[in-house]
């Protein structure tokens, strides 16, 4: 199964009082690009993302972006300094009995001085957030590549729909092009008829003209090539996987035969159907450009 380049996941979840966002994007890009948005708390655990981002896909332009809530102040030890506030209330009381003040100590006002309290961050097991964090990565991988997986099937019909087309265009040639060294042959004739008006007419010469001409607009190899060509492509489809370069690849060789089968064409009707392959082609072209 072929998948596109494109895709969108997301997971939210709470894991050991933290709840974790994880949000997965991709365009089209020729080589993979992955870049990951973490909060400081967690910059650590950037390579690890990487690294499961690289199992899911191997090429596009890809965002990673993270966010955490911790819920209560799990991360955070706040102590009160009694020693601080004895001292500022030994003071402030001093202050009220020496001077003519109002005694309005309260606790609002105590936690205004400085030094009342004491703010730590409690240390945290780095290995278990790490673990907690690429759980909520994963769920969002996961959804991710499915979004990826149903797109990548939509382009696979399309391109085999396409390839079908080209394959009945072809079809036409190979018979057209018969057609049109019989018409060369009679027309031959006619003209030679014309021309030697009561003269014996070399039927050798007309078969050697006839085959030289035929040669010339002979388009067995490139219909045969282009055949085979579309035949690599339905195979890769079938196999799946980063073919999305290959079929690049195998593209420009498509393309290259029907330029020359269009060289050969000189039936204007045949003509017209090199056409149509070539525009059939081209859509190809720009679906693989979404294929990884």
């Amino acid at each position: 199964m072929v998948k596109s380049m494109t895709g969108y996941g997301r997971a939210v979840e709470t894991v050991n009082g933290r709840e974790f966002t994880v949000e997965v994007r991709s365009v089209n890009n020729r080589y993979l690009d992955c870049s990951v948005k973490l909060p400081r708390s967690l910059s650590f655990g950037e390579d690890a993302v990487k690294q499961a981002v690289k199992t899911v896909i191997s090429r596009g332009k890809v965002d990673v972006f993270v966010s955490v809530h911790t819920e209560g102040a799990a991360d955070v030890q706040v102590t009160l300094n009694e020693a601080m506030v004895q001292g500022y209330l030994d003071a402030m009381r001093q202050m009220a009995e020496h001077f003519p003040v109002r005694d309005d100590i309260s606790v609002s006002l105590l936690s205004r001085m400085p030094e009342v309290f004491t703010v730590e961050r409690a240390e945290v097991d780095e290995e278990q957030l790490l673990a907690d964090l690429m759980g909520v990565v994963q769920l969002a991988l996961e959804q991710f590549d499915a979004m990826r997986t149903t797109e990548g099937r939509a382009l696979e019909q399309d391109l085999r729909s396409r390839g079908d087309t080209i394959l009945e265009l072809v079809s036409r040639v190979e018979a057209g092009s018969g057609q049109t060294v019989a018409d060369y042959r009679t027309r031959l004739e006619n003209k030679l008829k014309e021309v030697l008006a009561n003269t014996a007419i070399d039927e050798s010469r007309i078969l050697t003209e006839a085959a030289i001409f035929a040669d010339k607009v002979a388009v067995d190899e490139e219909t045969v090539r282009l055949r085979s060509h579309l035949e690599q492509m339905n195979t890769m489809l079938i196999t799946g996987g980063a073919v999305g370069r290959k079929l690049d690849f195998l593209l420009q060789e498509m393309n290259r035969e029907a330029n020359t089968i269009g060289s050969k064409c000189s039936d204007v009707q045949l003509a017209r159907i090199v056409v149509d392959i070539k525009a059939e082609l081209e859509k190809i072209r720009e679906q693989t450009q979404n294929i990884e």
